[in-house]
């Protein structure tokens, strides 16, 4: 990924904290039969290996389980809000006319090592975790043991279990950090406005980390 330095970001904590809040990622591989990508929903344990390890589970009917060896070099990519900018919203184009349309963006790309994990033992738990995240916040969170279990259980063997160690990780945050802090605030604003509420508040808090 080409990343300016403008818009790098490498601290590990703050990368696991954008995938924790972006878990649905877009898992890139280069098997037998050429590139693929699958998109579904991670679970990360950033305390596990040197970088992080990523859990996920996919259907036993997709080949990429086969497709891939373990050891297998793949990536996996966090999107985390995007925005269309235009230049009419800077407050300096109206002075110099010396600006264009650009699209920010907030992006992590986790690299790895992959292992498939088919046992029941595994598959169960992933799908545990993942269930008690993403239930959390509801008024009456469901729990696997809501289901009867012999109907859970043959839906547990339709699906394979991923593991993936993460070797390097790199992130793109791309908020108008090479404009004026009046530039991005004055973009930052006219998101807000139009009802974008990611990548405004993102550009925000930059300009206003700037005046720091």
């Amino acid at each position: 990924m080409y990343i300016p330095a403008h818009f790098e970001e490498s601290r590990p904590d703050a990368l696991h904290d954008l995938i924790a809040q972006n878990p649905f990622g877009t898992l890139v591989t280069h098997g037998e039969h050429g590139l693929d990508a699958n998109h579904i929903p991670f679970l990360l344990l950033p305390e596990e290996g040197k970088l992080g390890v990523l859990h996920a589970h996919v259907a036993r009917a997709n080949p990429v389980w086969k497709d891939v060896a373990n050891g297998d070099e793949v990536l996996v990519i966090f999107r985390a809000g995007d925005a269309y900018i235009s230049p009419t919203w800077y407050p300096s184009k109206h002075e110099a006319h010396r600006q264009v349309p650009t699209w920010n963006y907030r992006v992590a790309h986790a690299h790895g090592r992959i292992t498939v994990r088919d046992d029941e033992r595994f598959v169960r738990g992933v799908v545990a975790r993942l269930t008690r995240t993403h239930e959390a916040s509801q008024p009456a969170p469901w729990k696997m043991s809501d289901a009867p279990t012999d109907y859970t259980d043959a839906l547990l063997k339709m699906i394979v279990g991923i593991e993936i160690e993460i070797t390097r990780i790199e992130g793109k945050l791309k908020l108008s950090q090479n404009k004026e802090t009046r530039d991005i605030v004055g973009a930052g604003e006219a998101l807000r406005a139009s009802g974008e509420r990611v990548i405004s508040h993102a550009m925000l808090a930059c300009a206003a980390a700037k005046t720091e």
